[in-house]
Parts: C-alpha cells; structure tokens; sequence
C-alpha cells in the first residue's frame, strides 16, 4: 500500500487522514499551525453542532446549487453515520428541539481528543508547523518549517486547506494563488455564513449594539426572484446584523448585493400575530399611554424591537396603526454590505468541481485530491457545514488510499 500525505489538519483533513489509514494506507498529515483542529475547536466553543435530524432530501436542498456535486459524499456518510461514527469514539449524541445533533456536553474537546488518539494510534504520523507551498521540479511536495523547506515524496495527496474564513486559526487562501498557478479552476472566495453592515444611527449604535432579536421571521428576496424566509433570531453588532437567521439567508443577501448594490431584509417582529389582528390591537385608544407603552401592551414590543422600529420609521407610521402594523410584520433594513471574508464563518467559492474528477481528483492532477471548505459550495450553520467537510474528506481519503495502492511512486 502507498502513502497519503493530507495537508490541511481541520474536519476534511482528519477525516481523509482516517478513511485513507482504514483503507491500509501509510497517512502522513501536515499542517501549518502548531496544533490540529483549531477551528473546528473554536466553532464548538458555544456548543459544537455536529449535524442535522432533518429529513435527507431537506438536508441536501440546504447546499443550494452545490447540492448536485456534494450529495454522493453527503449520501455515503449522512447524519446517522456520523453519529455512528461520534458514538464509536466514545460520544453520545442529542437531538436538540431544533433537530440539529450535538455531542453530549456540547464541547468538541472531548471528541477531537478522542479522535485525535485513534488516528495516532492507526498509525497516522502527524507534522506540525509545516506550512505548504506548492511542488518541486520532481513532483514533491514542498512545505518551510522553521528548520528549513522539506520536500516529501507522496503516492497521493489530499489537500484540505479550508477557506479564508478565520485566518488566524490557519485559513488563510494561501492555498488559492499556488493553485491558480497550476491553472486549476477556482471561483472566487466570498464571505458565507456572514453578517451584514447597515447604517445605524449613532443613538441605536450605542444603544443596541449586543442585544439579540429574538424569535423573527426574516426574509429577503434572491437574486431570481425568490423569496427565502427563515425563523429564529440575529445579533444586533456595532457594523450592522449577525448570527442565526441572518447566517440563513446570507448567501442569498450577499448575490443581491453583488448585483444591485444593496439587500434588503424584510422583518417579521411578530411572526405568531396575523397583520388584522394586530391593526385591531394597535387600535385600542392609547389615552395618556406613550407609544413605547401602547406597543409594549398591544403588540409585544420593547426593547431593541422598539428601537428598530423608531430606527426605520417615521413618527407619522408610529402614530398610524394601520401603517404602524405593516411595519412591525414587514420591517425593512437595508443591507449594505457583507462583513468581511475573514470575520465570516465560512466560505464560499474555492475548487470548482468542473476540475474534479471522480473521488474529487482534480483531473490535471492525478493523485491529488480536495476535500473540504476549499471545494467551491456552501450550506448555512447548522450542521451542515461539518456534515460536508466530514463528508467529502471521507470520500477524498478513501480514493487517495486506492489510487496509492494502485500508482505507488508514480504521483506526478
């Protein structure tokens, strides 16, 4: 059997590290950062959310127009494997009332401690603060370290780079110019799973600035008409909006602003009151009553709730209950823009798939394969962001570990 050198020791890159030593292959694993899995440690820090309960054909249809190359890696290791697989390394997992799956205790320490065990004990060899830069004029693989540029002779390869999201923890894209180079086909990377910049006054600002939204419906309209709406709750930031259900409609807030220079989400501030309901409420006389107060009693609403109202509407729609209701169940907020690449907690662009072959090879060069963020998809938070890295480092690790047993030095 060959060698496997995986460069790139995140999900992707740990998981093809274990399919390809399963499969019988000598795995080395190379990474630049002094230590393994360090995203993958600070992605968990509020509760590692492993995957999603939902039903298979719902989960796919979460990849978007990335569905149709990511679903045979996603259909050979689904939600249930990867449960199968936590519970193997010694963690039981949880449904939570979301649906989305989580390791009992919530942390990822205690499984990437566990995983990290099993690989090194299968055999995996593990070289930290080795930091790739590309081939040599034989074929090797060229990597500084601080004692000096080794060149390492693999059988295959995968490399499992991530994005450009969080470059502190290793992502950096440095990955993207060595391959351009190459001329391999890659699309652009763009911030995913990111908040949005939006021109709040001064007084909001500072006001409301960490305060959550909660229980919203959120729409926005996509580039092709369609109206995408979600459930839950965001993050009011000091630059705009953030997490939960702004991450959900991100991808599609982020196109249309590429395309029309702004987005706009529309805001559901009581998704459980129908709109006749709530005129007939705010038509209560309000008296003596402030409005602050008359909207605290009859519609539910204080707090930064209130604030977005006073942010977005005049006093004339404040005192007006039928224009007052139409606000409250469809406020406006005007996106500017996204935040930038790197706050972001994924990416997207990266390795199209045009340049994949089978087991994601790329297919100018044999014996190296891709795994992982840098591959050119995206999916919201979730679950299914760590479902795909798993997932196609699985599929990648495995076809590394065949075409070693099958070209045994003869990697180009």
């Amino acid at each position: 059997m060959g060698t496997v050198v995986v460069i790139g020791g995140g999900p992707a890159g740990l998981m093809a590290a274990e399919a390809a030593v399963a499969a019988g292959a000598t795995v080395e694993l190379y990474d630049a950062m002094p230590s393994v899995g360090r995203k993958f440690l600070l992605a968990g820090k509020g509760g590692l959310n492993l995957s999603h309960s939902e039903p298979m054909e719902s989960f796919l249809s979460r990849y978007g127009s990335g569905r149709a190359f990511i679903e045979p890696a996603i259909r050979s290791f689904p939600p249930a494997a990867l449960r199968a697989w936590a519970r193997e390394l010694g963690v039981e997992t949880f449904v939570g009332t979301s649906g989305r799956i989580f390791p009992i205790g919530l942390k990822a320490a205690p499984l990437l401690r566990a995983w990290l065990r099993r690989l090194r004990q299968a055999g995996v060899r593990f070289c930290v603060r080795h930091r790739w830069c590309g081939w040599d004029e034989h074929g090797r693989l060229r990597f500084i370290t601080s004692d000096g540029a080794p060149s390492v002779q693999a059988d295959a390869v995968v490399l499992a780079l991530g994005g450009g999201s969080w470059p502190r923890l290793g992502s950096d894209a440095a990955w993207t110019q060595i391959l351009a180079e190459q001329n391999i086909l890659i699309a652009p990377l763009k911030p995913a799973n990111c908040g949005f910049d939006v021109r709040w006054s001064e007084h909001f600002r500072t006001k409301f600035a960490g305060h959550p939204v909660k229980t919203v419906h959120v729409m926005v309209k996509a580039v092709d008409g369609t109206v995408i709406g979600r459930m839950g709750e965001f993050v009011i930031t000091v630059k705009g909006v953030e997490g939960g259900t702004v991450y959900m409609v991100a991808a599609d807030a982020r196109d249309v602003i590429a395309a029309e220079g702004t987005a706009t989400l529309w805001l559901d501030l009581v998704p459980d009151r129908p709109l006749k309901r709530l005129v007939q409420d705010l038509s209560q006389p309000r008296g003596k009553r402030t409005i602050a107060t008359h909207l605290k009693r009859y519609a539910g609403i204080a707090g930064v709730k209130a604030g977005l109202l006073r942010e977005v509407v005049s006093k004339d729609v404040l005192a007006d209950p039928v224009r007052l209701a139409a606000a409250i169940k469809s406020l406006p907020l005007t996106l500017m823009a996204p935040r930038p690449l790197e706050e972001a907690i994924s990416t997207a662009g990266g390795v199209s798939f045009e340049a994949l072959g089978r087991g994601l090879m790329l297919r100018s060069f044999p014996g190296v394969f891709c795994a992982g963020e840098m591959l050119d998809w995206e999916a919201p938070t979730g679950g299914y962001l760590l479902t795909g890295c798993l997932a196609t480092g699985r599929l990648a690790g495995r076809a590394a570990a065949e075409w070693a047993d099958e070209h045994c030095s003869h990697l180009v």
